[in-house]
């Protein structure tokens, strides 16, 4: 069931989401060639900490999943979609890591992704990143009251298609409030007018996922939980959570710029 948020959970669910960027933002600083996976992970466990925030990521297991989740953000690197698991793998000059995070403050969760270069860009990675955050600006105005799911889905897609970019099916946005995944889905390609009307008082997560290679094709990684393009082409991936509200849409998640 879809639960819509009064003003008062939206405001709550604002403040999960800026534990959510000052992690994200912090992580981002600390990245760097020679820099681990896993101290990323624990300058993101470091934010949450101070802020009295839990992990909706840690201990997480949907049920394609073999394993819970091991860690408060996933980090995935260059051919990795989403969903990598922080290791003791050191950062290279060039590599492109996406990085995704949630808070739960007061019973209230927020959801929100990057995408960058450590190090030297190539600038194919560069156009693939700022692709992937004009899609997700594309989806986000679509957020609006008397608009469809599809219609975001659309806005998205049609970002991602026409610069000529994949989207690994089965993989988009979602509800989000008192728990990390709830409804609605929000695919990351549909056709406008269709689906679930957007309403006053839901908050979804829009997340485009950008295949560099053009295909849509992805496979599972061994650990279970990475999913990986199948030509080893990069990918980036982005998200913001927003709330619908009579005013426009409103980013819960918005951060600082790097």
């Amino acid at each position: 069931m879809m639960e819509l948020k009064t003003k008062t959970s939206i405001d709550a669910m604002h403040a999960a989401g800026q534990v959510v960027g000052r992690a994200l933002t912090a992580a981002r600083k600390a990245a760097g060639v020679g820099v681990s996976l896993l101290e990323l992970d624990e300058v993101a466990r470091e934010v949450l900490r101070e802020a009295g925030a839990s992990s909706p990521f840690l201990g997480y297991r949907p049920s394609f999943a073999p394993t819970p989740f091991p860690a408060v953000i996933c980090a995935s690197v260059n051919d990795a979609i989403v969903h990598g698991i922080p290791t003791g793998y050191r950062l290279r000059d060039g590599d492109l890591l996406s990085l995704d995070c949630g808070a739960a403050l007061d019973g209230w969760v927020g959801d929100s992704a990057i995408s960058f270069v450590v190090g030297r860009p190539r600038p194919a990675d560069l156009r693939l990143i700022e692709t992937a955050e004009q899609a997700l600006a594309a989806g986000i105005a679509a957020a609006v009251v008397g608009n469809r799911i599809g219609d975001i889905a659309h806005a998205v897609g049609r970002v991602c298609r026409t610069a000529g970019y994949g989207i690994p099916q089965g993989f988009g946005g979602h509800g989000v409030g008192r728990r990390m995944h709830e409804e609605p889905e929000v695919p990351n390609e549909g056709r406008p007018g269709r689906g679930v009307p957007l309403r006053p008082g839901m908050v979804l997560a829009i997340e485009p996922m950008l295949i560099a290679g053009g295909t849509d094709a992805y496979h599972e990684a061994d650990d279970g939980w990475t999913l990986k393009t199948t030509d080893r082409s990069r990918a980036a991936h982005v998200e913001h959570t927003v709330a619908i509200t009579e005013d426009g849409p409103r980013v819960l998640t918005a951060r600082e710029t790097p």
